[in-house]
């Protein structure tokens, strides 16, 4: 297959040519059956170095003004596959490597899950005369199950707090009603839960410390 995008930011395995990144965007959507926006599209093919982040973008237009992919929610820009999109992804799935397919359909699960914990569990960020007060919520549907505000002196640290809150926050919860009401299975029960997660993702993205 020709190669004719930019090669740069693309790790060994990628994939170069325009048709296989307009299918991987194809199959991403038809695998993970859900509307997507144009951001989390790129970011699940970009972020393990699969494709170009410039190339990428400009095959999501593409696919766009081809009718292959529609926008089905203007609030949040969400876009979906249309029959043509359907099309293209079972007719050439097959073209593309199976270890770039895994990869990609990975990170979009992970950063889907990610957006719903954020929209869900918000945290606000105040500065004061002597720092911020960062306020985290967890969200019990039509209720808060919990609020608390943490003092970070700086705001990169406020930074810092905020992204591992949103890490796991039910996990978080668990950890502070197993401390609160001194409930020792709890405790032991979500740090074991704790343990199986961290070692989950490390076999998912070995040496990769940012997961």
């Amino acid at each position: 297959m020709a190669f004719d995008t930019f090669d740069e930011g693309i790790n060994y395995g990628g994939v170069r040519s325009k048709n296989e990144i307009r299918t991987l965007i194809c199959y991403l959507y038809a695998s993970v059956k859900k509307p997507m926006s144009k951001e989390i599209v790129i970011e699940a093919i970009q972020k393990k170095g699969l494709a170009n982040y410039f190339e990428t973008s400009s095959c999501f237009d593409d696919l766009i003004i081809h009718n292959n992919i529609e926008l089905v929610d203007d609030k949040d820009k969400l876009y979906y596959l249309t029959p043509n999109g359907s099309m293209v992804a079972n007719q050439l799935e097959n073209t593309l490597p199976v270890s770039v397919k895994e990869k990609a359909f990975t990170c979009a699960l992970d950063l889907l899950r990610q957006r719903r914990i954020e929209k869900e569990n918000a945290v606000s960020i105040t500065k004061t005369d002597n720092g911020f007060i960062v306020n985290c919520k967890i969200s019990g549907g039509d209720m808060d199950l919990l609020s608390m505000d943490i003092y970070a002196p700086d705001y990169n640290q406020a930074k810092v707090i905020k992204k591992n809150f949103h890490r796991d926050p039910e996990l978080l919860y668990k950890i502070i009603m197993g401390s609160m009401t001194r409930d020792k299975e709890m405790i032991t029960d979500t740090l074991n839960e704790l343990e199986e997660k961290i070692n989950r993702k490390q076999s998912r993205y070995p040496g990769d410390s940012k997961h």
